[in-house]
């Protein structure tokens, strides 16, 4: 294969690998509970979109960036780790949906679209430490090549539209499984994202402690 054929067979595996498009579908399904399918279509869009720009601007300016702010990698990791958990506990304990129960007549707004589709979608399940990590590591082997980084962009965008495709074949999934499906399945996967937070975290601390 050409080195440019390697790079973006490199670079598709490695993102398609970190974020897993097919493992958000049903998360997709805790964080958008209470919502009919227009809007867990918007906030799938929204997520999609986000993500994108997110993982692009980190491929074209991620570490000088962090550096510029004076945030090492593993502290980032760590921090999307801690951010990650706070919305496993809930999707667990079933606080959001007490939240939502409280607020019944507005928490489905557009801002609330707007926030849902950023945290946690975007950030991090799309475009968490790892992915971001990912790109920055391709980033810096393209060497400055533009046809590598075209490569790159390429890449991010097939990802995110996977991910979108995910969220919109969630919504078929969510009357498959219905009422109690969805309660089961929802305390399932806040214990998974509590386990993928942790482990955010033991490998940011685990990079502090051997740098």
């Amino acid at each position: 294969m050409t080195p440019i054929l390697d790079y973006l067979t490199a670079a598709l595996v490695t993102l398609l690998v970190v974020v897993d498009p097919p493992g958000l579908g049903p998360i997709f399904l805790g964080v958008t509970r209470g919502m009919n399918r227009e809007q867990q279509h918007s906030v799938g869009w929204r997520a999609s979109v986000i993500g994108f720009g997110v993982l692009a601007f980190f491929a074209i300016a991620g570490e000088p960036f962090l550096r510029l702010l004076g945030i090492t990698t593993p502290a980032f990791r760590i921090a999307g780790g801690l951010l990650l958990f706070a919305i496993a506990y809930e999707m667990v304990f079933d606080r959001s949906n007490v939240r939502k129960n409280e607020t019944a007549e507005t928490a489905i707004t557009k801002d609330f679209i707007s926030n849902v589709a950023a945290f946690p979608l975007a950030i991090p399940l799309i475009a968490g430490p790892g992915a971001i990590t990912a790109v920055m590591l391709l980033s810096a082997q393209a060497h400055g090549e533009p046809a590598k980084f075209a490569s790159l962009f390429l890449v991010i965008a097939f990802v995110t539209a996977c991910c979108y495709v995910s969220f919109r074949l969630a919504g078929v999934i969510n009357k498959l499984l219905g009422i109690t499906g969805n309660v089961v399945l929802t305390r399932l996967l806040g214990i998974v994202l509590s386990a993928l937070a942790v482990q955010f975290i033991v490998d940011g601390v685990r990079a502090i402690v051997a740098g």
